[in-house]
């Protein structure tokens, strides 16, 4: 997909709707389970699994967090007019064998299963010092700086024990390994709080959104307001190959025998394999189900993240289900995916884990792509290449990487600092 776009003065408005749905090359099968062929060859589901046109399954789903950065954006962009979304059912972790809610305040954690009542009781402290900080309110810091004070140090002082450490680390703060223990504690802080923040926003019991018909009613929003302002789609563009002068600068991109010329070049790896590395590869599994994921109250969407430790592993694997509820399968249906960090050549055995969890499904796909992240230096050849999505099932890290890209290419810092209640009035509770 190539974009143009003739006001300089909106560039904004375009770009972080391109960024986060089509430079970052989201598989998108509406319509339609396409998905059928991609994986099995042929053009005929089986008929149990209901009528082909009211799937829309995202290859690479992910929830936004209500409060979170993507939210942000698509107020700051005003394309939130555009976009129905509605609370996602469930937030849950998997922890000592077993899948539990996530606790994310004071009064959760006291009636949390996942803890005995002596970790109860340190959890809700903890809570409480992370509900009442303020970076700017000296009373509330309690002593610590937590931009020299550790994750680990912070933790310690309330005696918190590994396997509450795991969920408040993983499933509430959302990191991806255990590197943040040895980090500032500012960070680890900030996300609690986001993910505290964002559950009380819409009283439910997770602290995400979702579009309801899926992600492809993010570049369908774009599209709409790109329109408004002059923006320019060309889509199915074939064999794009991005042009360069003498000097190893990119001046545009040519396609049928034509050249679109422009000073920088957007995009995501596969337009530029030679400048960009692999740094991974991640493996997920497909599935269609007729009921809820068991143990997770009935929800109809739902997260579940399986720490690293919980599952001998050096990655957390993720859970992600939708259905009906947000007009993504025919009634009756869900669709869920299995993901991770690739540790392994042979995803079946991988995934277990976590399809295990699932109960028994209708079909069942497998799948692993590579990752990569650029290796350019954009100030020489012009080329602002995006990172590969990992195996998360949130935005939190594609978006920080597309604000990065914002900052390269403007050289300005975002003012992310927007009125929420719009995401509460396009939201569907």
């Amino acid at each position: 997909m190539i974009l143009f776009v003739k006001n300089t003065f909106f560039f904004l408005y375009y770009y972080f709707l391109f960024m986060c749905v089509c430079l970052y090359d989201i598989e998108l099968f509406p319509f339609g389970l396409k998905i059928w062929k991609r994986f099995r060859g042929d053009d005929s589901p089986p008929a149990q699994l209901g009528s082909s046109r009211d799937y829309n399954v995202d290859m690479i789903p992910k929830f936004m967090m209500a409060n979170g950065a993507l939210v942000r954006v698509l107020i700051h962009t005003d394309v939130t007019k555009y976009l129905n979304f509605k609370a996602v059912d469930g937030s849950f972790v998997f922890n000592k064998g077993k899948v539990h809610k996530v606790p994310a305040t004071d009064v959760e954690a006291l009636k949390s299963p996942l803890m005995g009542l002596f970790e109860k009781r340190r959890a809700r402290k903890f809570f409480i010092y992370v509900q009442d900080y303020e970076e700017t309110e000296p009373k509330s810091h309690e002593g610590m700086d937590l931009n020299k004070v550790t994750a680990k140090d912070l933790i310690s002082k309330y005696g918190l024990d590994d396997n509450t450490v795991d969920f408040i680390g993983h499933a509430l703060a959302l990191h991806k390994d255990d590197s943040y223990l040895n980090q500032p504690a500012m960070d680890f802080v900030k996300r609690v709080k986001l993910y505290a923040e964002s559950l009380a926003r819409f009283q439910g019991g997770s602290p995400y959104i979702y579009p309801l018909y899926g992600l492809g009613e993010l570049p369908q929003a774009f599209a709409r307001l790109s329109a408004v302002y002059g923006g320019t789609y060309m889509l199915s563009k074939p064999e794009c190959k991005v042009e360069f002068d003498e000097n190893g600068k990119a001046f545009g991109v040519t396609s049928e025998g034509e050249t679109a010329k422009c000073k920088k070049v957007v995009c995501d790896p596969s337009y530029l394999p030679d400048k960009v590395k692999k740094v991974g590869k991640v493996a997920r599994a497909i599935c269609i189900m007729s009921h809820p994921i068991p143990n997770t109250h009935d929800a109809h969407s739902v997260q579940v993240i399986l720490p690293q430790k919980q599952v001998g592993r050096k990655s957390d694997m993720y859970l992600f289900c939708c259905s009906y509820s947000h007009n993504v399968a025919p009634k009756g249906k869900y669709i869920a995916f299995v993901t991770t960090e690739a540790e392994t050549d042979n995803p079946e055995v991988e995934l277990k884990p976590g399809i295990d969890l699932l109960g028994p499904t209708d079909e069942i796909f497998f799948d692993t792509f590579d990752r990569y992240e650029p290796s350019n230096q954009n100030t020489v050849d012009n080329c602002f290449i995006s990172t590969s999505y990992d195996a998360t099932t949130h935005f939190e890290s594609t978006v920080e990487d597309v604000i990065a890209l914002y900052s390269q290419i403007t050289g300005k810092t975002l003012d992310l600092t927007v009125d929420l209640s719009a995401a509460s009035a396009a939201a569907e509770e």
